[in-house]
């Protein structure tokens, strides 16, 4: 999906570093974000796929999803598989068979009859897309609470639903590891995957719906900043996610793609990992390390794993640094449309980790100081350990989700600090003093000075406490049901 200034693209690096960009650049693929997932402002090629559904039941060939593996030319892939109206039942049905074999379903998956996913989406038409996911376009159905039967709009369950992209043999790789995995991990922080169908040519996979849509969608397109509880809240619920992965699943899960387009929302803003076509199984017995092609997006992955290929659980906990980072500063993880020496959100943002006066400069400045002094500094402490150059630094994710949990829940915000006006003042070039009262004398927030004026930056409400426009526009979110 496009970056403002760059773009956060799936890439693979050669050993010594460079980057090869294959990203596709179709004109009609500019895009917003709505609902679950991305919403195209111009539908493209996921649209022109329907009237193949319409046509023959081998019709979804979508090419609207990024490659995960960056190559240059793309001359090591086979070309796209183009369905046949000649290819016999028998080939299918062997083509299928072999498939099946290849995964490893668990028994709690949902096998889903394609008909039944061409008419829970509304025959795929376009009022029905989402958007892209990982390897293929997504789009919104309904079907009975507890089968498989389509039924009607609005009522039933929500889910999304995901198809193949056939353009490469990656996104296959990718559709089963997507199986194999969700389909044996369970966990409150991941997304659940109902079921699956494999028909033909046919490669789809069924979510629950998110009906908050992703975390980058949140940070990075709407027009109001996230609240600091939530943003703490989502970076727990994510953590939570990593730890589960990396310690307490039956095997070592390293997810390789962890990224705020990968963190979703459920209605009460519960973060959910998505997307598991990269994940790998991490090493066993005495092996310290998976050796693997650097797969991943461009400014998450880290920096060992760059350079060596060596992929460890410290890979993850690097990303999760860089995810912490984008939502204390409100910045992505790269934005060449930023000032020189800004691009890199990580190396613009190390100097000031440490440091109490430079600390606040990295604070998302829409949050207009509503966030916990001892909150952030412990958040960015946390993100420097995360991103130490040195793997073994890191903490494991374990630890990080103790740091986190009570962050959500400080209340000691820095607008109420003398000393954060000060940081502000300096930021603008007036004073504390001037920007509190207007005939120079320091008022509270929310108190009348000696001219009668009342402090224009908050507002007085009937308990006796004060609050911000900024609260004012977002209230805290409230329990919406079952999605």
């Amino acid at each position: 999906m496009g970056l403002s200034g760059g773009d956060d693209v799936k890439v693979e690096i050669s050993e010594v570093g460079k980057l090869k960009d294959r990203k596709k650049k179709d004109k009609d693929s500019d895009v917003e974000e709505i609902g679950c997932w991305t919403k195209l402002r111009f539908i493209g090629s996921c649209i022109s796929s329907r009237s193949k559904v319409d046509n023959s039941i081998s019709g979804i060939t979508t090419h609207c999803a990024e490659s995960k593996s960056i190559n240059g030319t793309g001359k090591d892939q086979p070309p796209p598989v183009i369905s046949s109206t000649t290819t016999s039942i028998a080939e299918s049905n062997s083509s299928t068979s072999k498939l099946e074999d290849e995964l490893k379903v668990s028994s709690r998956l949902l096998k889903f009859a394609f008909n039944d996913l061409k008419t829970a989406t509304r025959n795929f038409r376009p009022e029905s897309l989402l958007g892209e996911g990982g390897f293929g376009c997504v789009f919104k159905g309904w079907i009975e609470e507890n089968g498989t039967a389509p039924v009607k709009p609005g009522t039933g369950l929500t889910v999304a639903v995901k198809t193949l992209n056939h353009d490469g043999l990656q996104g296959h790789k990718e559709w089963v590891a997507e199986v194999n995995f969700l389909g044996d991990l369970i966990h409150p922080n991941l997304v659940k995957l109902i079921g699956y169908c494999i028909e033909d040519d046919q490669r789809l996979l069924v979510y629950e719906f998110m009906p908050r849509g992703s975390l980058e969608n949140h940070l990075f397109r709407r027009a109001l900043p996230l609240p600091w509880s939530i943003r703490m809240k989502i970076a727990l619920g994510a953590a939570k996610g990593l730890a589960f992965l990396h310690e307490e699943a039956a095997k070592t899960v390293i997810y390789r793609d962890f990224k705020t387009s990968n963190i979703l929302l459920d209605a009460e803003y519960n973060a959910k990992l998505s997307d598991f076509g990269l994940a790998k199984d991490g090493p066993e017995g005495d092996k310290t390390h998976v050796s693997t092609r650097v797969m991943g997006t461009y400014g998450y992955a880290a920096p060992e794993y760059v350079m060596t290929g060596h992929l460890t659980s410290r890979s993850d906990v690097y990303s999760f640094g860089v995810v912490l980072l984008e939502i204390l500063t409100g910045r992505r993880s790269m934005d060449k449309n930023r000032p020189n020496g800004e691009h890199n959100l990580v190396e613009w943002a190390r100097p000031h980790l440490g440091e109490r006066r430079r600390f606040y400069k990295l604070i998302d400045p829409r949050l207009e100081g509503h966030f916990s002094i001892k909150g952030a500094q412990k958040a960015a402490h946390l993100a420097a350990r995360c991103l130490s150059r040195d793997p073994k630094v890191r903490p494991l994710m374990s630890e990080v989700v103790e740091i986190m949990k009570p962050l959500p829940n400080l209340k000691d915000m820095a607008s109420s600090s003398y000393y954060f006006q000060t940081v502000q003042a300096d930021r603008t070039g007036s004073s504390p003093n001037t920007r509190n009262g207007s005939n120079g004398v320091r008022t509270p927030a929310g108190s009348i000075s000696r001219n009668g004026q009342q402090h224009p930056r908050s507002l007085s409400i009937p308990n006796g406490s004060h609050a911000s426009p900024y609260h004012q526009q977002f209230p805290s979110p409230k329990p919406q049901g079952k999605p």
